[in-house]
């Protein structure tokens, strides 16, 4: 395999994004056979040299995995809770290696969350240059006024920022409504706070799309792998085809 620069190996190997990776060798936490490096040029052969971040050697993953779980409710998304509670690694047992989840969730959500082993397709999925869109089916315990839906789909201040353009389609009109809300950002709690904005609680959320992904028929706490041909949709989407497919074997099912 031919070199490659650090902070592109340390994503691929899922230990950081490319930018915190930086930060790492920055700070002097990544030694090549044996010498610290700090330059953000240095490059190394993963299948050659020994790479070490704070002392642990890294490793890339011989398949990358790709899947899609429906998260359920009261389930955490990390893959291990400091207050015992079920977490997304309890659902994908069945999974050899180490995955984990491409974002979150959180603890009352619900839907389409993917988990990978491919640290460079995480990053970019998460990356707010990508805007990757995510679809949510929300029940509010009160109708938004028309105004309201049109400053919800300009953008609300959220922590000093406006949050990005959003779409927003009221999909079952009653007491307690049913909006789509479609996001190219995912700030914690974004769509919560922003019905709060309004006066609105969220009763129920569930994530029911990632880009071109739909979680259709996926049953709570079930996941499947992505099949090859969404991996490479995925992979076209993102641009990151720009990776030698050699070096990206993939791990699929039928």
């Amino acid at each position: 395999m031919p070199a490659e620069r650090l902070q592109k190996i340390l994503a691929r190997a899922g230990i950081a994004s490319r930018r915190k990776a930086e930060e790492y060798i920055l700070a002097g936490r990544v030694t090549v056979n044996g010498k610290t490096v700090t330059e953000l040029g240095a490059k190394a052969d993963p299948e050659r040299d020994h790479i070490k971040v704070d002392g642990k050697r890294i490793r890339l993953p011989h398949q990358y995995i790709y899947l899609a779980l429906n998260k359920p409710k009261e389930c955490v998304t990390t893959l291990w809770d400091p207050k015992g509670r079920r977490t997304v690694r309890d659902l994908i047992k069945g999974i050899p290696g180490r995955i984990y989840p491409v974002g979150r969730l959180d603890y009352h959500s619900e839907g389409l969350l993917l988990l990978t082993n491919d640290g460079d397709f995480a990053a970019r999925i998460l990356s707010p240059a990508s805007k990757v869109p995510k679809t949510y089916l929300v029940k509010v315990n009160g109708p938004l006024e028309p105004e309201q839906e049109e400053e919800f789909r300009r953008g609300i201040p959220l922590h000093g920022r406006r949050t990005a353009p959003a779409e927003l389609r009221l999909v079952r009109r009653a007491r307690n409504p049913w909006y789509s809300v479609t996001l190219v950002e995912g700030r914690q709690n974004q769509i919560r706070i922003m019905f709060k904005h309004f006066g609105k609680l969220v009763e129920k959320l569930k994530r029911v799309r990632i880009g071109f992904l739909e979680l259709g028929s996926l049953q709570p706490g079930a996941y499947r792998l992505l099949t090859p041909a969404e991996v490479k949709r995925f992979r076209q989407l993102l641009d990151l085809d720009t990776v030698s497919p050699a070096s990206r074997k993939h791990h699929h099912g039928s």
